[in-house]
């Protein structure tokens, strides 16, 4: 049967689930596949995608229209949504933009309530305070979107058409070693350079700028409560795994500010949190903390999960990419490098935006307290602290109800509010 003819038996708005539903699944549907015969699935898979099923009733963000819209010069600062002109059933009722955006704003779930308490220096300390972990920030269609953006700077590099420092792809000499990284922004040296350069910013480099698409996303993580306004990341490094790849235990360098974030596309992982983990094997760590980290998500890295624990990414088991956004001190920066004049005085979405009633604000005010506060609940609903959680444990120390064998952590895990 003519495969044209066998989607016409389909409706747009079938296609568009079929092509959202297939792309997620990318990642198993092409595993042990050469990459031609990849390439003819994914070719597949993106051909549902007609554009037809496009349109203002949507409540997803087009980032590709956004960036079609900024280039034509068409600012649009309070969000990624931009109506469409299509015909429509003039009964159905349609949710103006910032309408459509504030329930996109108002439906990313935000976890906050990380514990995972470890005795450091004789103190009891959460090594994971300060992590967040941010849920529902881009869409299916737009995570597709930023991962076709990134195959394409890929074929970039490989062809030689990005900057001499910004596309690498090391030759995989063991596993989990050899993930492919694009830099933008700056050029990070890893390790002692062979002039004994330490790790860091290389200064005398100059960069490729970040790309547009890249910069919406920021203005996005910022806009919506991310990250802070003052620490809008200036550079990023993108990651991308095959199978078996991984990231051993690291403290980001302080060349960068914090916060930072990352941003996960293709498939779920685990990455793994301690102060002191232990390489098991090639692409295997141990640490006293694993958090999983979906398909979309965001997770930042403030606090003592930046600076007091250690993080990894042990072997991805199906292919993956994130994208990491940092923003640099300023006595670090690149002799050559000069800010975005785009990333400047980003403004944050107003968190009262479209709420008219008086009722329904103080309904909104009291979900978002429920949503973000870092507290635990135990019998009669009564709160427990993190202060009483880590007396609670230090009081277990002092007694010997807990045997402490020189490294203790006691992980408290929450569900997704």
């Amino acid at each position: 049967m003519d495969l044209d003819r066998f989607l016409q038996r389909f409706s747009a708005s079938d296609l568009m689930i079929a092509e959202e539903f297939l792309s997620t699944w990318l990642p198993f549907l092409t595993k042990d596949l050469c990459e031609g015969c990849a390439d003819i699935l994914r070719g597949r898979i993106r051909s549902l995608n007609t554009g037809s099923h496009q349109n203002a009733g949507m409540s997803w963000a087009d980032i590709a229209q956004q960036d079609e819209i900024e280039k034509k010069g068409m600012k649009n600062m309070d969000g990624l949504v931009e109506e469409e002109k299509v015909e429509v059933n003039p009964t159905k009722t349609l949710l103006s933009r910032e309408d459509r955006e504030r329930i996109r704003f108002k439906g990313v779930k935000r976890k906050k309530d990380f514990v995972c308490l470890e005795r450091i220096g004789g103190k009891i300390v959460n090594i994971l305070k300060g992590l967040e972990l941010h849920t529902g920030v881009f869409s299916s269609a737009e995570q597709k979107r930023i991962v076709d953006f990134v195959y394409d700077l890929q074929k970039k590099g490989r062809n030689n058409e990005l900057g001499e420092y910004t596309y690498s792809e090391p030759r995989k000499w063991m596993r989990g070693k050899g993930r492919v990284t694009i830099q933008f922004g700056c050029c990070y040296n890893y390790a002692v350079g062979k002039n004994g350069v330490p790790p860091g910013i290389l200064r005398n480099v100059i960069a490729d700028p970040i790309p547009n698409l890249f910069k919406i996303m920021i203005k996005r993580l910022v806009g919506w409560h991310v990250l802070p306004t003052y620490c809008v990341p200036d550079s990023c490094i993108v990651n991308i795994y095959e199978p078996g790849d991984c990231i051993p235990p690291h403290i980001d360098n302080h060349d960068f500010g914090r916060p930072f974030c990352t941003v996960s596309f293709l498939s779920e992982c685990n990455i793994v949190f301690g102060s002191n983990l232990k390489i098991a094997g090639p692409g295997e760590f141990i640490g006293s903390a694993s958090i999983s980290l979906p398909i979309g998500s965001v997770l930042v890295l403030n606090g003592n999960g930046a600076d007091i624990a250690k993080h990894c990414v042990p072997a991805v088991p199906c292919k993956r990419i994130s994208i990491t956004f940092r923003k640099m001190v300023r006595a670090k920066w690149p002799h050559m490098f000069k800010p975005e004049p785009d990333l400047q005085n980003i403004k944050p979405f107003d968190l009262s935006k479209g709420i008219d009633s008086q009722q329904e604000k103080k309904e909104w005010i009291q979900t978002t307290r429920r949503k973000s506060s870092g507290r635990f609940n135990r019998a009669k609903n009564k709160p427990l602290h993190l202060d009483e959680a880590e007396e609670a444990l230090e009081q277990s120390f002092r007694h010997g109800l807990i045997n402490d064998g020189g490294s203790h952590s006691w992980v408290i895990r929450h569900p997704m509010q």
